[in-house]
């Protein structure tokens, strides 16, 4: 099993940044894919930046170039760095683990999630 416990989410401007954190426990080899899915108001979860056990990252088209996915496993924490944020960034950040297989930006093929940290652009 693996927890998962999101921080990091406020309210930024457009153009601002915000630095999202996801400290995980539990099984270590559900935390070696894992990533970042949001999910905004009527609309589905959608996947936003993944990392594979090898460093391989995945970014979804909407934020490549503006968001960074980063793992610190001495920290067992996982990072999304945002920048240029825009109002269509706003949403509920969730962070996940647990891969299955397939697409990493596919929230079905993940098993854990953490409770999500609100983010709010103006």
């Amino acid at each position: 099993h693996v927890q998962l416990v999101e921080s990091g989410g406020g309210s930024a401007q457009s153009g601002g940044s915000l630095r999202l954190s996801c400290k995980y426990s539990g099984n270590a080899g559900s935390t070696n894919s894992v990533g970042w899915f949001r999910q905004a108001p009527g609309k589905e979860r959608e996947g936003v930046a993944a990392r594979d056990f090898d460093g391989r990252t995945t970014y979804a088209n909407s934020v490549k170039g503006r968001f960074t996915i980063s793992k610190d496993n001495a920290k067992n924490t996982l990072y999304l760095q945002m920048s240029s944020l825009k109002p269509e960034d706003a949403a509920m950040y969730y962070c996940a683990a647990g891969w299955y297989g397939g697409s990493r930006l596919q929230a079905s093929n993940f098993r854990y999630w953490g409770q999500g940290t609100q983010v709010t652009v103006s």
